[in-house]
């Protein structure tokens, strides 16, 4: 099994026309994600042409609207490549239509309009799951990709992955390609994001053909050590941790806008310590982080 995102998952691309838009749905048709259209109200009526995964030829619709496009369509998943400016109206006409799933991967959204837009999608009765803003998306190897993440680095398997960077979520997938994922989401290390790694890992530690867990975090806030908490009350599969910026200079803003350090609070080695008090084996390398996954995978006999 996968989690939020399978085979079946219909996609439509909100900006499909633009040029990032328009690369990356040419990607992920390659990877076999089933898009089945885009928005763009200014080039409704209109279509775009891509090839399939088996390079055959595909014209996707253009529709006014989210809604218009799940009315025609029966899609259950937006994808946004809109400018920062026009993402949170973007983003709440998607949450209006009520599509399933969001993955917002515009960066530099203004926090306010992601605070706004994450309020309301709680207010609409949570019927919209926000990934992102500012993450590369979600990936179920050999079934869908919904995002920017390559494709090819690596197949199914029993991980999950979890992880605040995007580059970190690919190299993570590179070192631990022979033993393959189940699904690997990169939530985005803005201050306000929508779907978090306590989600994750709850929808993790619920499908069965997860065995073990990896969790990337780093510096700023304290979203690693909330999700200690949960791990400790609620996850009994192996999770192995890894958090970004244990060399970064003290008192620097570094990375995404979530990295902000404000004195011992929010450091990697105090989110590395709050994990390890809960079970967590935590690498201070990407490398030595798999390392420990491929230990505590080989323990469960799998």
């Amino acid at each position: 099994m996968t989690i939020f995102l399978n085979k079946a998952s219909k996609v439509i691309v909100q900006g499909i026309t633009g040029g990032e838009g328009s690369k990356h749905t040419a990607r992920m048709l390659a990877a076999g994600t089933q898009v089945v259209g885009g928005v763009n109200a200014r080039k409704a009526g209109t279509t775009v042409l891509h090839d399939d995964t088996d390079g055959n030829p595909v014209e996707l619709p253009v529709f006014a609207s989210v809604s218009e496009a799940i009315e025609q369509t029966g899609a259950d998943v937006s994808i946004a490549f809109v400018p920062p400016a026009y993402t949170k109206d973007a983003v709440l006409e998607a949450i209006d239509a009520e599509i399933p799933l969001l993955v917002i991967i515009t960066e530099g959204v203004p926090v306010q309009d992601s605070a706004e837009f994450w309020a309301y999608a709680k207010e609409q009765g949570g019927k919209t799951r926000i990934i992102g803003p500012n993450c590369p998306g979600i990936i179920s190897p050999g079934e869908s990709l919904v995002g920017i993440t390559p494709a090819n680095i690596t197949g199914k398997g029993p991980i999950g992955l979890v992880s605040k960077s995007g580059t970190l979520t690919y190299q993570m997938m590179y070192e631990l390609r022979d033993l393959g994922f189940s699904t690997a989401i990169g939530i985005g290390g803005d201050p306000v994001i929508g779907t978090t790694h306590i989600d994750a890992l709850a929808a993790f530690e619920a499908d069965p053909e997860t065995k073990a867990i990896v969790m990337i975090g780093e510096i700023g806030g304290d979203a690693e050590e909330r999700a200690a908490d949960f791990i400790k009350a609620n996850v009994t599969k192996p999770v192995v941790g890894y958090v970004a910026g244990f060399t970064a200079p003290e008192g620097k803003t570094m990375g995404h806008a979530g990295a902000i350090v404000s004195g011992s609070a929010g450091t990697a080695q105090a989110k590395k310590e709050a994990l390890e008090a809960v079970g967590v084996k935590v690498g201070k390398t990407p490398s030595e982080t798999a390392k420990l996954l491929r230990e505590v995978y080989a323990a469960l006999g799998a």
